[in-house]
């Protein structure tokens, strides 16, 4: 764990043990970041990664408000819901999985109160690391806890991460195009557009996971976990900003491994020192570009779509399996370990993907078969 502390700074810290592999330069962006005017303190988390401007997997508290801090996907976050299925048979519930590009139908929403009226791409994935996934819980790791949400080992869970689409990028380009990476000039008129993309956010991975369980033809129950990851609050009279990093103040949290790796749901306890945060994911390794050239020498397209775990992948955009290859990431034992370490998070229980969706498969496959 490094920490840092100048006269004009805020002071830094990185829960990551020596041996964790971190990029030089999201340490470095999160010390530009402490540079910034009215911050207090920077907390890095075990998957911290390099981002557009503002690093990724960090708890950031200041006395003054910015929602580059924040990103465009505001609300975006990973929820996770029991779900009972006969036979889970991965090519049976891959081919039955719904186009979650296509948005619902409005017509459909009449009975939902939609957070700032805003029906565009509700019910829709969206790109980069964002899934759908159907996991089995294949080890329970604190028994009390599991009991407690009512899960065992062998239970079906749909994994949703997402978050609020073209409403929270809106919100951040309405802020971006007059003051670019400034602070915001009224914190109570951007936290209200903030807690509307937060709550669209729930309702959009409520909504898909209800699109899925009827596709596949599952009881869906009610969530044990959905916690957001990129938003900002007020705590302790100071705003904290989160990007790629879930409160872990007594909150219960899955941190995504990847789609050929297990996942893992942790009960969160960090104090101020970690941002009351724990990380949101294993955090890439390669950038994109590199996941895709390397990628692209090292493995086959059907490589990708069935896992080493025996899962399958549901993925049409093919640079996207490659740039979300389970090889771009981190190990997530090393992230859920460094969580452990520093006394941030206790696991409950692993998962393992079944079958996982990024976008439609609809290319027609060789032969003529879709």
């Amino acid at each position: 764990m490094s920490h840092a502390q100048s006269a004009t700074s805020a002071s830094v810290t990185v829960f990551a043990a020596p041996g964790s592999w971190i990029e030089s330069g999201a340490v470095a962006q999160c010390h530009q970041v402490a540079a910034l005017n009215g911050m207090i303190h920077v907390a890095g988390m075990p998957d911290l990664h390099p981002g557009k401007g503002a690093p990724i997997g960090a708890a950031m508290a200041s006395t003054v408000l910015y929602p580059f801090l924040v990103g465009s996907d505001i609300g975006c976050g990973i929820a996770v819901y029991p779900v009972r299925l006969k036979k889970a048979v991965p090519e049976r519930v891959a081919a039955r999985f719904p186009d979650l590009d296509q948005p619902v139908d409005p017509a459909e929403l009449s009975e939902y109160d939609i957070p700032a009226g805003w029906t565009d791409q509700l019910g829709t994935v969206g790109r980069g690391n964002h899934f759908v996934e159907l996991a089995r819980i294949d080890a329970v790791l604190d028994g009390e806890h599991a009991a407690r949400l009512g899960l065992t080992a062998g239970d079906l869970v749909l994994i949703v991460h997402s978050g609020s689409r073209g409403l929270g990028e809106r919100i951040l380009r309405a802020h971006t195009e007059v003051h670019g990476a400034g602070p915001a000039p009224d914190p109570a008129a951007y936290l209200a557009a903030h807690d509307d993309a937060v709550r669209w956010g729930h309702l959009n991975r409520r909504l898909m996971a209800e699109r899925v369980a009827d596709a596949i033809g599952a009881e869906l129950g009610e969530p044990v976990t959905d916690v957001c990851h990129n938003s900002v609050e007020i705590r302790d009279g100071v705003y904290l900003h989160r990007k790629g990093a879930a409160p872990g103040d007594g909150h219960d949290v899955l941190i995504a491994g990847t789609r050929g790796t297990h996942s893992y749901l942790v009960a969160g306890h960090a104090g101020p020192d970690a941002g009351h945060s724990v990380a949101h994911g294993a955090g890439r390794k390669m950038s994109r570009a590199d996941a895709l050239r390397r990628g692209r020498a090292k493995h086959t397209v059907e490589e990708l779509r069935r896992t080493a775990v025996g899962s399958l992948v549901v993925c049409g955009d093919r640079q996207l399996l490659f740039e979300e290859a389970p090889t771009a990431y981190k190990r997530i034992e090393q992230v859920i370990g460094d969580l452990v370490s520093y006394g941030l998070a206790t696991p409950i229980a692993s998962t393992l993907p079944v079958v996982t969706y990024k976008t439609a498969d609809l290319a027609p496959r060789r032969g003529g078969r879709r």
